[in-house]
């Protein structure tokens, strides 16, 4: 079983989602640390799977123009075989860049970046309406981003437990 996250593993989580290619003596530094110490609670982050992964985060603007939509999908009855056969297709698709399952009318939701509206048009046409069990899909397209954060408010979230 894992230990408790304590306040120093909390300043770790807060700094690597800030900046993740610091070195284990900058992050040492940043949290009170000394290099040892730091480098092995990270280890331990990483192996108890607080931390997925490290990725870099692009500028999607240095891209051309992109926009953010996001789907509603009504999905008919499915088998498991379809199921499954829907979320490997969704996994596969570069565009869908996240998918949930959702409660309501609706039943998954989807983000994907698009070029242009026209594209966006095709891509439904030849890609989301052609996924498995869906019968119906309603877009809204984003104007401009106010808010796009990756890190997760690790204390806030520790808190409410």
């Amino acid at each position: 079983m894992s230990e408790p996250l304590s306040n120093i593993d909390l300043k770790i989580l807060e700094q690597i989602q800030k900046d993740s290619s610091l070195s284990t003596g900058e992050l040492a530094e940043r949290v009170g640390l000394s290099q040892s110490p730091c480098w092995r609670r990270l280890q331990r982050l990483r192996e108890e799977g607080y931390i997925k992964g490290e990725v870099a985060l692009l500028d999607r603007d240095k891209f051309s123009a992109s926009l953010y939509i996001f789907a509603t999908l009504k999905i008919g009855t499915l088998t498991e075989e379809d199921r499954e056969k829907f979320m490997r297709k969704v996994e596969i698709t570069p565009e869908i860049l996240e998918c949930y399952s959702i409660f309501g009318e609706r039943d998954i939701l989807i983000k994907v970046i698009a070029p242009s509206i026209d594209w966006y048009q095709r891509f439904v046409f030849r890609t989301v309406l052609k996924l498995p069990g869906v019968v119906d899909i309603q877009s809204t397209v984003t104007l401009g981003e106010v808010k796009n954060v990756t890190a997760l408010p690790v204390r806030e979230l520790l808190n409410a437990q």
